[in-house]
């Protein structure tokens, strides 16, 4: 069974000092499926903004996997495209 693949936009927010680590542990469960990343500076209480935008057949499992893996921070995932 093939599954069709969304498009979907990743905002998250995340400590300046965590990022590489969190985005380090994300990107290994969604490589290859990347399409654009777009990194925002820290704001003045050192929040760092992330978005990705990539393809996904199941965006609902990516939102259960994206909560056991921000701890400090917070994501929004939206769908863009696709059926």
């Amino acid at each position: 069974m093939v599954r069709d693949m969304k498009t979907v936009e990743l905002e998250m927010r995340l400590p300046y000092r965590e990022k590489g680590a969190v985005l380090a542990k994300i990107l290994r469960g969604i490589s290859g499926r990347i399409k654009s990343v777009h990194f925002l500076p820290p704001d003045h209480r050192g929040v760092s903004g992330v978005k990705l935008e990539l393809s996904e057949s199941d965006p609902e499992s990516l939102r259960e996997r994206l909560k056991k893996m921000i701890k400090n921070g917070g994501f929004s995932l939206r769908i863009i495209a696709g059926t």
